[in-house]
């Protein structure tokens, strides 16, 4: 699909919610867990899905329950309910929940051809719903109360993971630590009345008994997830106020027992313990924005290929050109994109993020060799060339902002190093070049000066 009318523009402004840093990053000492994060980091490109009974309105997944969080998340709500009776229709989203169009292995198909390498798929989100067949709860996608609980299909992450795994993508389970169905969470008949937060809805020091319901509801959820459902390569953790450091209300539900608990079962099980930091956060994971600079962590920023992690109606999807350009500049700073595709209510991928899936995937499969398995490598960027390295093959990958912008016969790439040849990734070889006081000077070849601008040139560089 043509992107040439399309104006180009900063498409990741400023991030969602802060991250831990550098210098918070306690590095595991397992062998294991260390070989991992290796394996992590060769990965580059995961596909993040944000799915459940919400799709079916079109709004930002759970957060329109916190009554707290009602300035922000209730923007699209204009049915003219109150809270109350919100909360009691989204919280019976699951009697209508029927993806009777649900394509676990066209999901997995077009992931594989797109060149993802692992999928982060949501297991339950704040509102409590659980995509699995889980024995805590009956509020889940196989419950009687949910019309798909009789598909052959019906146990989603069952079929999600296997899929996923027969194309030989990694899982990585998004699971959140609150659960706003459950009533140890949000307990009723507490002093905050109707009225929720986004957190218990009690002070868990008062209630130690209540408190200790939740934590046990928790593991047991957490390890169904580790034992029943195949190889885990992370359990990422959202909700980062679930923490013993809340301040307000402390929250611990003791994690690292059941991470450990679950290590028993699969010792290379990362864990990623968002924005609490610690040594159950192996991977940092920025939010809707990128490090301004490099980090020597791991690291994944989750990014919506739309506007929003959940699905919107009629949303605006990122051209193919600025999702490559996005994923060099992580790439570039050293860690991986995390790119969240929400799927329909009827359990489909819209046309258009097929569109966009199988055009990175056409790119990735000439130019991956400058993505996969690459470490970082100085001056990682400079202007519209980004830098990446393998051994010792450095990549050079110069980005086109737009379609008609004019492909200069000579490029600068800023590198002091030696340099014996260079190739065009995908094109090419021994082009001819010179090294001069601002760096090496590369010329292209006559046939890379016609027709519109590439989405990028990539050299190799020995």
């Amino acid at each position: 699909m043509s992107d040439a009318n399309v104006v180009e523009e900063q498409i990741v402004v400023e991030g969602v919610h802060n991250y831990s840093t550098e210098e918070e990053y306690v590095k595991p000492e397992d062998s294991q867990l260390l070989d991992q994060l290796e394996w992590f980091k060769d990965q580059k490109l995961g596909l993040m899905m944000h799915w459940g009974p919400y799709s079916q309105l079109g709004l930002v997944e759970s957060w329109a329950l916190s009554d707290k969080d009602g300035d922000w998340s209730r923007d699209d709500i204009d049915w003219g309910v109150d809270s109350t009776e919100l909360k009691r229709q989204y919280f019976g989203l699951n009697k209508t929940f029927n993806p009777l169009r649900f394509e676990p292995e066209k999901w997995a198909e077009v992931a594989a051809e797109g060149g993802f390498k692992y999928l982060n798929f949501t297991t339950k989100h704040h509102d409590g719903f659980c995509m699995w067949d889980t024995q805590t709860t009956d509020y889940r996608i196989t419950g009687k109360d949910c019309p798909f609980h009789a598909h052959k299909y019906a146990d989603i992450c069952k079929n999600v993971f296997d899929a996923f795994r027969a194309k030989g993508l990694g899982i990585s389970a998004y699971f959140s630590k609150a659960d706003w169905h459950t009533p140890t969470y949000w307990a009723p008949g507490m002093e905050t009345g109707t009225f929720m937060n986004r957190g218990p809805s009690y002070p868990t020091q008062d209630y130690p008994w209540l408190w200790e319901q939740f934590i046990q509801f928790t593991h047991d959820q957490i390890m169904e997830l580790m034992t029943k459902y195949g190889r885990i390569e992370m359990l990422w953790l959202d909700a980062g106020w679930v923490c013993p450091q809340n301040k307000n209300n402390p929250q611990d539900i003791r994690l690292g027992e059941v991470v450990e608990k679950a290590r028993q079962q699969q010792p290379w099980l990362l864990s990623a313990d968002r924005t609490v930091g610690g040594p159950y956060e192996n991977v940092v994971t920025p939010e809707q924005t990128l490090p301004e600079h490099p980090l020597l962590i791991p690291w994944e920023s989750c990014i919506t290929m739309g506007t929003a992690f959940s699905y919107r109606y009629e949303d605006h999807y990122k051209t193919t050109r600025q999702l490559i350009h996005l994923l060099v500049e992580v790439v570039a700073k050293g860690g991986n994109l995390a790119l969240n595709v929400a799927p329909q209510p009827d359990g489909r991928l819209s046309p258009t993020a097929l569109d966009r899936m199988k055009g990175m995937g056409a790119w990735l499969n000439v130019h991956g060799e400058a993505i996969y398995g690459t470490r970082v490598c100085a001056p990682y960027s400079a202007g519209n060339t980004h830098f990446t390295k393998k051994g010792d093959i450095t990549y050079a990958i110069h980005l086109y902002p737009k379609e008609q912008e004019t492909v200069s016969k000579v490029i600068c790439i800023p590198l002091e190093q030696a340099v014996t040849q260079m190739d065009l990734v995908g094109g090419q070889e021994n082009l001819t070049f010179e090294r001069t006081t601002t760096g090496l000077i590369v010329h292209l070849p006559e046939s890379e000066l016609t027709g519109i601008a590439p989405i990028a040139h990539v050299f190799r560089i020995k």
